[in-house]
């Protein structure tokens, strides 16, 4: 109850400390951890597989620029209408302002190329980047409490957050309390990371057991995410494209389900399931 009681009153402040001239984000910090924690969770995954780790880190640089790039285009294309009348603040990134569907497909991109060129599995490496994704978006979600945004509808929960008022929509103005959609997402990525994570460790050392069918990971990542993100985005008041009543994300999420589940059924995943 004290844990629900500090997010009820407690104000976060965009601005973790200044330094000089300069302003540390809590944005940008929790983001940077999530890097680095997902590097090294990676690493570890890679040594199981006997995939080189100078290869993680040659990826590394790769995955975080261009997954930069394709979180921050989504985000300004889901929200155009505001950019296009303040153009400037497309390069505000300390603000916030990353999607995580535009960080995924570019990713996935740049593993296509990287697996291509240097003649990986394309399949084993999306397995193990799988779990630092989603342990990485657990944390980065934070970063939406401190900048007060992302936030749900109106509520009397006592875990409701304060927004300030110049953080609200218009029509939202007299109210101060909302669902704190972060942390509910957070969790939900807390649970799916443990999950997959307990998966991906339970195979066997060398790998090459023939009944892992690589991309299985991925897979139950694309459909369990998009269950729990669908629904979140039910409380979600922020600005989105609308398409039959559904918000630009839930159409995502749709077809993220979908996809993950023809992985399953194309890598035979299924079969061996019903066989054991």
């Amino acid at each position: 109850m004290i844990i629900l009681n500090f997010f009820h009153y407690y104000h976060p402040s965009p601005i973790l400390f200044h330094l000089g001239p300069f302003s540390i984000h809590w944005y940008g910090l929790l983001m940077s951890i999530s890097i680095v924690i997902g590097f090294f969770l990676t690493i570890k995954l890679s040594k199981k597989y006997q995939i080189d780790s100078e290869k993680i880190w040659q990826l590394a640089p790769y995955l975080i620029f261009f997954g930069f790039i394709g979180a921050r285009v989504y985000h300004v294309l889901s929200e155009i209408n505001y950019y296009f009348f303040h153009p400037l603040e497309v390069f505000y990134v300390w603000q916030g302002g990353l999607g995580i569907f535009g960080a995924i497909i570019a990713g996935i991109l740049v593993l296509y190329f990287f697996s291509r060129k240097y003649q990986l599995s394309f399949w084993l490496l999306v397995d193990i980047l799988t779990p630092a994704l989603v342990l990485g978006e657990a944390i980065g979600r934070w970063g939406n409490w401190f900048n007060q945004e992302n936030f749900g509808q109106p509520t009397n929960l006592a875990w409701g957050i304060p927004i300030d008022w110049q953080n609200r929509p218009i029509e939202y103005l007299s109210y101060e309390y909302f669902q704190p959609t972060f942390l509910y997402q957070s969790i939900w990525n807390l649970f799916l990371f443990l999950f997959l994570f307990f998966l991906i460790i339970r195979e066997p050392n060398s790998g090459k057991d023939k009944s892992f069918k690589r991309g299985y990971i991925f897979s139950f990542y694309l459909i369990l995410y998009s269950i729990g993100r669908f629904l979140i985005e039910f409380l979600r008041i922020n600005y989105q494209p609308m398409f039959l009543g559904l918000r630009l994300a839930q159409i995502i999420t749709i077809l993220m389900f979908i996809i993950g589940w023809l992985i399953l059924i194309s890598k035979g995943y299924l079969k061996i399931v019903i066989h054991k």
